[in-house]
């Protein structure tokens, strides 16, 4: 029998949507208010999620603090108060959706996790709108 945990996390950002192969009239298009020359800001809120067997001699899945420590460093303190276009050296070429960004976060938390869990992470970029992304299994 498998069970899935999860931990929720925030953190604030800015960014800006853009091509730059495109001219600013074409991503205006495309991107709509996300793609302002001067940024915009979003309260990111995410769910962590492992899945896997619980450990009899512990009862656990994982221990939760140990998630929040990596959370906290991986994910919060990276992202936090931070315009990811310009501050974060790896969206330099990648364009920050929330796609990019969900990707991103699992990169950097499935190195942290033993290889039998899985991950799942869920990334609202507001109350309406998120992505999940469950890596590729």
């Amino acid at each position: 029998m498998k069970i899935i945990i999860s931990k929720k996390g925030y953190f604030s950002s800015a960014h800006r949507l853009y091509n730059k192969n495109w001219d600013h009239n074409k991503n205006l298009k495309i991107f709509g208010k996300c793609g302002n020359l001067n940024y915009h800001g979003h309260n990111y809120e995410y769910i962590v999620s492992l899945r896997g067997r619980i450990n009899k001699e512990t009862g656990l899945l994982f221990n939760l603090e140990k998630l929040k420590n990596i959370l906290k460093k991986e994910i919060e303190e990276y992202f936090d108060h931070k315009n990811i276009n310009l501050d974060l050296k790896e969206f330099r070429l990648i364009n920050p959706t929330m796609e990019n960004i969900v990707i991103f976060m699992w990169n950097k938390i499935i190195k942290k996790i033993p290889s039998n869990l899985e991950l799942k992470i869920t990334l609202y970029e507001t109350k309406n709108n998120f992505v999940e992304y469950y890596g590729e299994y």
